[in-house]
């Protein structure tokens, strides 16, 4: 039998020892509380950080470490030149960086697999076993850690510079992520973009398929959005401030973003509407109708945060684009010095976007080159009413315009300006839009006969001798889309008016199909396929090839449907491209906007617009569109019209107004088959309608 003193001893060691088993299960339990969140970066060169002088250093899975902190391990699993097919040519699976993957347990999983399948040697053979295949690899995943949170990726871009983008990469990398989104629908995983926010940043890509320093950076800054939800908390698009103009009498989205789960309420006239930020962190709520007029306030909030927007009006909203001779300003403008005293208008709001650095004839410093790559190219600047203050620097013909409309429609007008001094068309359309109707524009922008050689010179004079040969330019093919238009979409207009094409008048088969890309672009963006679309026809200088550019602008009303065209030739300078009168201009897209989108159908919204020619022996007789009360402008006998009987040999002729019609003659020409009129780069065609605008230059078929 133990004596006391051993039972005793024996008593104490028992509860030594079960004091330590306590804490030690205490400390495990402990510890694996405090267990750091493993997150599994799986991918190939991109997710490796190919390109970079130290990948370790910088690549996203590292950058994103840095962005997560302490309570997260960030495993970086990248194969260059890995493939998600089995069967293609090194596919990630018999990798060792795949087994080191499942052996790291991700409780999170990040996978950026695909764009090496765009090889021809990979997705033309094996498409059909993609799915299966990226399915395969989230099996595994899970396997690993069943109860790992899974993201994948849609792809980062691939430039148009890339060698086989023409030749199959562009659309094999679509139908790519066309399948990634089937996998991650069907195999329930999370899924996010690289491709959109990449996309616009083409600068990011050296070599055209693997980002720089700074795209890496991008990217990790969006899988730690992806995987916290953290998305910067509430905001409204840019150009959401006090005293901006919102619809009336029609339903209408407002969105923004959020950090992932925020429930957002949104409160105007009386209306309460709620939503919750998605996984992408954007949220968005339909305002029902509000009454024409205000003032209204904008409350938006979440648990942390409101947003109070004051002196907001509800109306109608248009942007005013181009290039110069929208930009042209009031305080330029012939009638700018009578009018600007008297351009106190609270129902007019002007949005007035001009550049941070104009494009003159200087070299622009690095610190202007480095905002522009980044897309930083307009002034931060938010509505304000129309005062004699603030009108002068507007644009002329966007404070024409909107006088005339508010006038007429007694209703608050907002107009945003975001025209930039010679701008091409194609610096105004969506890149998707360009990779797939033009691609070849895209290319060696600055040695590209498509594109205007002044154009060109002037943007290489800005970037400096010996630039960064992927330095990026208001005038690049696709720049003031994604610097602007991007962001302006979020304002819910009414429709477009548009000057432009000075920057293209080289090249009128070009521009024939810049243009009607551009409408379809914005149109796209602003989801409206009749969203109203009105623009100027160049007016007269002397420049050879601007008859025919002008007539090209004639013919596009026929492709665009719910356009609208206003004739400038009389307005014309024969040696300035920016003629100062106008008013005028203001006035006759306004008349398109009250005849076409508000019921002023009394008011003639155009000149005389070419029908038709027949031919009476020796006579042509031409009939127009909107012909009621022809006569000429300034009561002087019809000039510019010529006749040809063969083409390309015209004569003048003597025209006379005959009702709606006007007939030709010539004593040179016995048999007439052609007609055109105001054929020559400036003019001094005089024929208008009853309503005083005048007809367009043309030429028969």
């Amino acid at each position: 039998m133990p004596t006391k003193a051993l039972q005793k001893t024996f008593i104490t060691m028992k509860r030594t020892t079960l004091m330590l088993c306590a804490l030690l299960c205490t400390a495990i339990l402990f510890a694996s509380k405090n267990k750091p969140i493993r997150v599994s970066c799986i991918g190939n060169s991109i997710t490796y950080g190919t390109g970079l002088q130290q990948p370790e250093l910088y690549s996203y899975p590292t950058q994103l470490q840095q962005l997560l902190g302490e309570d997260y391990e960030v495993g970086r699993f990248g194969k260059p030149g890995a493939t998600l097919l089995r069967r293609a040519f090194r596919p990630f699976f018999a990798q060792q960086e795949f087994q080191q993957a499942m052996d790291f347990h991700g409780d999170i999983a990040v996978i950026h697999l695909g764009i090496n399948d765009t090889d021809p040697r990979a997705w033309p053979n094996y498409r059909d076993e993609f799915i299966a295949d990226y399915s395969a690899l989230i099996d595994s995943v899970r396997k690993s850690n069943p109860k790992c949170r899974i993201l994948i990726a849609r792809l980062t871009p691939i430039s148009d510079r890339h060698h086989r983008f023409l030749s199959g990469t562009r659309d094999w990398h679509r139908e790519i992520t066309q399948a990634i989104e089937q996998v991650a629908q069907r195999k329930g995983c999370e899924l996010f973009s690289f491709f959109e926010p990449l996309h616009k940043r083409p600068e990011l890509f050296p070599d055209g398929i693997h980002p720089n320093r700074e795209g890496y950076a991008l990217m990790a800054q969006i899988v730690y959005s992806a995987i916290t939800g953290d998305y910067g908390g509430l905001s409204l698009p840019t150009y959401y401030t006090d005293n901006m103009v919102l619809p009336r009498n029609r339903t209408f989205p407002i969105q923004g973003t959020a950090n992932v789960g925020d429930k957002v309420t949104l409160r105007i006239n009386g209306q309460r509407h709620y939503a919750k930020t998605g996984k992408d962190g954007r949220w968005c709520v339909m305002v029902n109708p509000l009454p024409s007029g205000g003032p209204y306030t904008l409350t938006v909030s979440t648990s942390e945060r409101e947003i109070v927007l004051h002196n907001i009006m509800a109306g109608e909203l248009w942007l005013c684009s181009g290039q110069s001779n929208m930009e042209f300003q009031l305080q330029q403008c012939a009638t700018g010095e009578a009018d600007i005293p008297q351009s106190d208008y609270p129902n007019i709001r002007l949005l007035n976007l001009e550049a941070l650095w104009r494009t003159d004839n200087v070299q622009w410093p690095a610190s202007a080159l480095d905002s522009i790559n980044k897309l930083q190219y307009y002034t931060d600047s938010g509505w304000q009413l129309c005062t004699p203050k603030t009108s002068p620097r507007f644009s002329a013909i966007g404070y024409y315009f909107a006088r005339e409309l508010q006038d007429r429609l007694q209703c608050p007008i907002g107009v945003i300006n975001n025209a930039i001094g010679g701008s091409p068309a194609e610096a105004w359309i969506d890149r998707w839009t360009l990779e797939y109707q033009f691609p070849e524009i895209l290319r060696d922008w600055t040695h590209n006969d498509f594109i205007q050689d002044w154009v060109r010179g002037r943007a290489e004079r800005n970037m400096g001798e010996g630039h960064n040969p992927l330095q990026r330019h208001p005038y690049q093919p696709c720049y003031l889309y994604e610097a602007s238009i991007d962001l302006l979409r979020a304002l819910p207009i009414s429709g477009v008016i548009w000057y432009q094409g000075e920057s293209n008048a080289h090249n009128k088969d070009a521009h024939n199909r810049l243009f009607p890309l551009l409408v379809k672009s914005w149109r796209k963006a602003w989801n409206r396929d009749d969203l109203p679309f009105y623009y100027v026809q160049l007016s007269s200088i002397e420049r050879p090839s601007w008859p025919w550019f002008r007539d090209s602008q004639r013919l596009l009303l026929t492709q665009i449907p719910h356009s609208g065209m206003a004739v400038s030739s009389d307005l014309g300078h024969a040696s300035d491209v920016h003629p100062r009168n106008k008013r005028p201009i203001g006035h006759r897209l306004a008349v398109l906007a009250l005849h076409n989108d508000y019921g002023y159908t009394s008011v003639v919204p155009s000149g005389p617009l070419f029908r038709s020619v027949h031919f009476k022996g020796r006579e042509a007789w031409i009939s127009f569109d909107y012909a009621e009360g022809l006569r000429s402008a300034d009561e002087k006998p019809l000039r510019t019209f010529e006749v040809a009987e063969f083409p390309g040999e015209y004569y003048p002729a003597q025209a006379e107004i005959v009702g709606s019609q006007v007939r030709l003659t010539s004593k040179e020409v016995k048999h007439p088959h052609y007609v055109r009129y105001a054929w020559q780069p400036f003019t001094t065609a005089n024929l208008e309608n009853g309503a005083g605008l005048p007809a367009s230059t043309f030429q028969s078929e």
